[in-house]
């Protein structure tokens, strides 16, 4: 496990503007590791003072992004969290590759609606192909 926490004002490569709070966790992708990963956040999120609903909402784009890295990406997955003048910044990046996503017509079952929950909470969501994998960032407003 890789941990890096730092209220610095260094900026790391995936964002490059000064910011008051950040943090990096790595894991290997597995399910097994969601659960941390959730927690990991959960509790930073609290000592960065960040309100509860808007915490809860951050927990739940970390899970389901979490949830996705474990189960596509293939050796590791990372999070990101990076709060800023009052956006918090989340990506997770994985050694997988981009998931297709289901077409509108066609009838959700239990798999693909993360995606959808995390679009719904997050002010701005992107996902790129990176050379090691796939990143997804999602944006959410934050009063901390």
């Amino acid at each position: 496990m890789t941990m890096f926490v730092t209220d610095s004002p260094r900026p790391i490569s995936l964002l490059t503007r000064h910011c008051s709070h950040q943090a990096l966790l790595t894991l290997p992708a597995q399910e097994a590791h969601v659960s941390a990963v959730r927690h990991f956040a959960a509790d930073l999120l609290e000592t960065w003072s960040v309100p509860a609903s808007e915490r809860d909402s951050a927990v739940l784009i970390v899970d389901e992004l979490a949830a996705n890295a474990a189960q596509y990406g293939r050796e590791r997955m990372t999070l990101l969290l990076v709060l800023e003048h009052g956006t918090l910044h989340i990506v997770v990046s994985d050694s997988g590759m981009v998931v297709e996503h289901l077409r509108p017509d066609i009838a959700p079952d239990e798999h693909g609606r993360g995606t959808g929950i995390v679009q719904h909470l997050a002010q701005s969501t992107e996902v790129h192909q990176t050379g090691d994998g796939r990143e997804v960032r999602a944006c959410l407003r934050c009063s901390a």
